[in-house]
């Protein structure tokens, strides 16, 4: 299974996708981050569901269980920023369209791009995602760190097709 049959999107996220394009641009690649951006705010909804099951048995305090919805409703906000958060590269432009209410669109421009490199920690190699460093020519980018990247070496030799080219010669 290779790279593209892996990010295939729906209708819906292929629409919100499309918004962003400009109309001589071809979607190259498309995908949302990684599902392990997601850690967090579950982490927060189990510390949330230990303390207020400790305070109501403690003290007998019922109310305290809407404290916990409170966390259940921020995990439900990061899921939906999470669903409508995408990472593309055209042949023109690298961008993140991310945002519930207010839509924010990172770019930068391909040709800007000088290097991409990416990193891994130890929970990333486990869990499987990668961060991307990209370095361009001139000022400081809107666009540099892009973390929780899905099929880290597979994208990252899709993305540095794109940005650098191919080259098909063989080495002989």
């Amino acid at each position: 299974m290779n790279l593209q049959d892996m990010m295939v999107q729906h209708d819906s996220s292929s629409r919100t996708v499309d918004k962003y394009l400009m109309s001589h641009e071809g979607r190259v690649i498309a995908v949302r981050r990684h599902p392990a951006v997601l850690l967090l705010p579950v982490g927060i909804v189990v510390a949330g569901l230990v303390a207020c099951g400790a305070v109501s048995a403690v003290s007998g305090i019922i109310w305290i269980w809407w404290v916990w919805l409170v966390t259940i409703a921020y995990l439900v906000w990061k899921v939906i920023a999470w669903s409508i958060e995408f990472f593309l590269v055209t042949e023109h432009r690298v961008m993140v369209v991310m945002g519930v209410l207010n839509r924010t669109v990172a770019m930068m421009p391909v040709a800007k791009v000088t290097d991409i490199a990416l990193n891994r920690s130890v929970g990333g190699r486990i869990m499987g995602y990668g961060e991307f460093v990209m370095e361009s020519a001139g000022q400081k980018q809107a666009l540099r760190n892009v973390g929780f990247m899905p099929y880290p070496e597979q994208l990252y030799l899709e993305v540095s097709s794109v940005i650098f080219g191919t080259i098909d010669e063989s080495p002989d």
